[in-house]
């Protein structure tokens, strides 16, 4: 059985700007072959990059905290309980404006990688 515990995920920070803590993919503690988990959290007053991923399809859990999420043309509140599809190549932005983290699950189908996520911002 693959097992991870989130006290033990080293968090780190993604090329959206968001820190991450990895559950599950390839190579990391809960090995999966086709998905990916993670936890991306965003500090207030903070926005991640704008981008896109090529293949993968995401979903996003808001599991604590409030912000705004842009999906195309289109932005709405979200806060916890919260769960928005994203599809593939669909430029994507969470922005914090409230005043505590934001915290929202991930998960990609096929699994989060770095060359598969297109920066539509600069750095």
């Amino acid at each position: 059985m693959e097992h991870a515990r989130r006290q033990e995920l080293e968090a780190y920070v993604t090329r959206d700007g968001s820190t991450i803590r990895e559950w599950a993919g390839p190579g990391y503690a809960a090995e999966a072959a086709n998905l990916s988990l993670a936890e991306a959290t965003v500090a207030p007053g903070r926005a991640t990059i704008e981008h896109l991923h090529l293949r993968s399809e995401e979903l996003y859990l808001v599991t604590a905290g409030a912000g705004r999420l842009r999906v195309g043309e289109e932005e709405r509140a979200v806060a916890a309980g919260d769960c928005v599809a994203i599809p593939p190549g669909t430029p994507h932005r969470l922005h914090n404006d409230g005043e505590v983290d934001l915290v929202v699950v991930c998960a990609c189908s096929p699994s989060y990688s770095h060359e598969d996520t297109v920066l539509l911002e600069e750095e």
